[in-house]
C-alpha cells in the first residue's frame, strides 16, 4: 500500500531559553481554516476520529505514540523524547495520539476545514482505547 499521509521529522532549535519549531512552511498556510494547540497530560490519548473533508497537519512533539488506519491497515509511529514530527493527513485517514511520557506533550493541529461545533468535521474512530 502507498500511504497517503506525510510524515516528515522536523528539525527543533534548542538553546538555554527552550527550544523553537516551524510547524508550517509558507506555502501551507493559504489552505488553513483551523489551528489548535493541544496538551496531552501522560498516558492520555488524543483523536481517536477521521475527518471526512478536511486534510490535517498535525505537528507532535514527543514523547508520543501516533496510530494511524489507512484503507484498513494500521501503522504505529512511535516518537521519542526531543524528536518532533509533522504528519499531513488526508480525508479518511483515523488518527489517534497517545503521550507515552511522564510530563505533558505538544500537539499543533491545523485544517484545512474551519472548526463548527454544530457540524464538525469529525468522525470518531477509536484506534487506541481509553
Amino acid at each position: 500500500m502507498n500511504s497517503r499521509v506525510s510524515i516528515e521529522p522536523l528539525e527543533l532549535h534548542r538553546d538555554a531559553r527552550g527550544l523553537v519549531l516551524e510547524p508550517l512552511g509558507p506555502e501551507a498556510f493559504p489552505a488553513q481554516r483551523n489551528a489548535h494547540l493541544v496538551l496531552t497530560e501522560p498516558g492520555c490519548i488524543r483523536g481517536n476520529h477521521h475527518h471526512p473533508l478536511g486534510t490535517e497537519v498535525a505537528v507532535v512533539l514527543g514523547p508520543a505514540l501516533v496510530r494511524l488506519r489507512e484503507e484498513g491497515v494500521v501503522r504505529d509511529i512511535p516518537i521519542a523524547e526531543g524528536q518532533a514530527f509533522r504528519l499531513t493527513i488526508p480525508p479518511g485517514v483515523a488518527h489517534a495520539f497517545q503521550n507515552t511520557g511522564t510530563h505533558s506533550t505538544v500537539l499543533v493541529a491545523f485544517n484545512t476545514v474551519a472548526f463548527d461545533p454544530a457540524h464538525p468535521d469529525l468522525v470518531r474512530d477509536v484506534l487506541i482505547p481509553t
